[in-house]
């Protein structure tokens, strides 16, 4: 969609949010946006740098609304706080009502892109808290309180879209619970969710604190690593096939031996879409499964039929 086909709206004008304002003198001061309405609502970005948001997928907050501009506005850090400054866009950049090209925030602020809402929140502050609270919720799986697939996929093309201005390494594993419907056909879904939630904290723990673990499916898992190179998730992986299938899981009095089939991909030079990157650790994660499941797989197949 180009520039000028993004749909025009002009936001109905609200009265300006009141922050509350408390003394942050004893801890640092940590700044966030979250989305509080629109396709990313729930999202949240923590303002360690600038922060670009629009509809291009490689803008740091990505918004996948008809009436916000490829690259709308930017957040930029300023003194003790930061500004807010509209690129040109179609619809302009409102704050608390009123259209802005560049403007200091205060905590509290709503920041209107098109028909999406975002609020500039500092950390330690209750409507702060309450915030986070429900972006957490909206981006978490419930049963293994892993990250969602909607915040994995958020993540991923913000990672893509920093790798690519940085030159980084960036790898995706994606893995698969080895005969998951046998546990539930056999012992019941409730176990098969105590299963599922035990695989997940057992991977999670094989990660680095900086790796980002998600349930995108049933029983699939991905997991994204910046800064790994596809030999350096090929190793994740395999502590992730060892911690699972090392020792069995209890699932009331029985200990069930289970395993997991996984794939890894690593980020092109040239890559241009996220999503491209998760399909391809998905493709080797059927690989395995094809080979034979419980196994690493972190090649292309080969070539089928024709020598």
């Amino acid at each position: 969609m180009s520039e000028e086909n993004t749909r025009a709206r002009v936001p109905a004008p609200t009265a300006p949010a009141q922050p509350r304002m408390e003394d942050h003198a004893e801890r640092p001061i940590v700044f966030s946006v979250v989305v509080v309405q629109g396709p990313a609502a729930g999202a949240r970005v923590a303002l360690e740098r600038e922060v670009v948001i629009g509809r291009d997928p490689r803008c740091e907050l990505p918004i996948g609304a008809a009436d916000v501009s490829r690259r709308h506005a930017r957040i930029v850090p300023e003194d003790d706080g930061h500004r807010v400054v509209d690129l040109g866009s179609t619809n302009g950049t409102w704050v608390n009502g009123r259209p802005v090209t560049s403007r200091k925030l205060t905590p509290g602020d709503r920041i209107e892109l098109g028909s999406c809402v975002l609020r500039y929140l500092r950390q330690g502050e209750a409507d702060a808290e309450d915030l986070s609270a429900l972006a957490d919720l909206a981006r978490r799986d419930a049963l293994t309180g892993l990250a969602n697939r909607r915040a994995f996929e958020e993540a991923l093309q913000r990672e893509v879209a920093r790798a690519r201005r940085s030159g980084n390494a960036l790898a995706v594993v994606s893995l698969d619970i080895d005969h998951f419907k046998r546990v539930n056909d056999t012992h019941g879904h409730a176990a098969g969710d105590v299963v599922l939630a035990e695989v997940a904290s057992r991977a999670q723990r094989a990660l680095r604190a900086e790796d980002l673990l998600a349930r995108i499916g049933g029983e699939e898992l991905a997991a994204l690593l910046p800064g790994a190179t596809l030999a350096a998730a090929a190793e994740v992986a395999e502590r992730i096939r060892h911690a699972v299938c090392d020792s069995a899981i209890a699932v009331g009095s029985a200990a069930l031996d289970l395993s997991v089939s996984l794939g890894c991909a690593a980020m092109n030079a040239d890559e241009r879409e996220a999503a491209a990157l998760l399909a391809r650790a998905d493709a080797r994660l059927y690989d395995a499964k094809r080979a034979g499941r419980n196994r690493v797989v972190w090649a292309p197949a080969p070539a089928r039929g024709g020598g």
